[in-house]
């Protein structure tokens, strides 16, 4: 009679077991949504590329003028204000051309550019004018951004949370539930920075006019809240 109690007991704390188990697997209610944050300011840093292009007879001839004209360059944009640490160089070649079959080497072109990047964006135009009349005849640019892009992403992240609270809370009061706490977040895309039209340049000018215009950095997320 004992052993028959026993095995009775352990079927009825088995069944307890089941059921709990079976309440504590029941999926939660929530409610998940998308949010959207977008920062907006005006770019401090621009980056230029700017470079030059020779041709002579020979490939000796032409790297050695190219050389003489990027120096004079490269010192001309250290005068206007920029930082050895802020020139940097791109690319530099060499290539023969050919007469229409390419069975002759007419000439040789050697071209060098530097890639420049300042944060003085209201003296842009003036670095073009100077690197122009140092002997750049290869002109890039302007990109134009925030020198403080981390700090606007996070700026940015912040609104997208932002957004999906008031997106859910919204649909909460629609449903006639209560919204809890959040569940879950994750970031699903961080957009590149969008730059608005930036530069122009006017003939006869006294200098190349570049407008900084404004960018916006946008980030997207997607949260769950807990319903009840």
């Amino acid at each position: 009679m004992r052993a028959s109690l026993t095995i009775s007991l352990l079927g009825l704390a088995a069944a307890a077991a089941i059921t709990a188990s079976s309440a504590t697997a029941a999926p939660s209610r929530t409610i998940t949504v998308n949010g959207t944050g977008i920062v907006t300011t005006v770019p401090d840093e621009a980056q230029f590329t700017f470079g030059v292009s020779t041709t002579a007879p020979t490939a000796k001839g032409a790297l050695g003028a190219n050389a003489a004209r990027m120096n004079r360059l490269i010192a001309a944009l250290k005068a206007a204000g920029i930082a050895p640490a802020d020139i940097q160089t791109a690319e530099i070649s060499l290539s023969p051309n050919t007469n229409e079959n390419g069975s002759k080497v007419l000439s040789f072109t050697a071209s060098n550019s530097v890639t420049v990047k300042t944060k003085q964006v209201a003296k842009a135009g003036s670095i073009v004018d100077a690197a122009v009349g140092a002997g750049a005849n290869l002109v890039s640019g302007p990109s134009l951004g925030p020198s403080d892009q981390a700090a606007l992403q996070r700026r940015a992240l912040q609104k997208a949370v932002a957004d999906a609270r008031g997106r859910a809370l919204a649909i909460a009061q629609a449903a006639h539930v209560r919204l809890g706490r959040v569940m879950t977040v994750n970031e699903t895309s961080s957009s590149p920075v969008q730059f608005s039209p930036t530069a122009k340049a006017a003939a006869g000018a006294p200098s190349t006019p570049v407008e900084p215009g404004s960018v916006q950095v946008e980030e997207d997320v997607t949260v769950s809240f807990s319903i009840s």
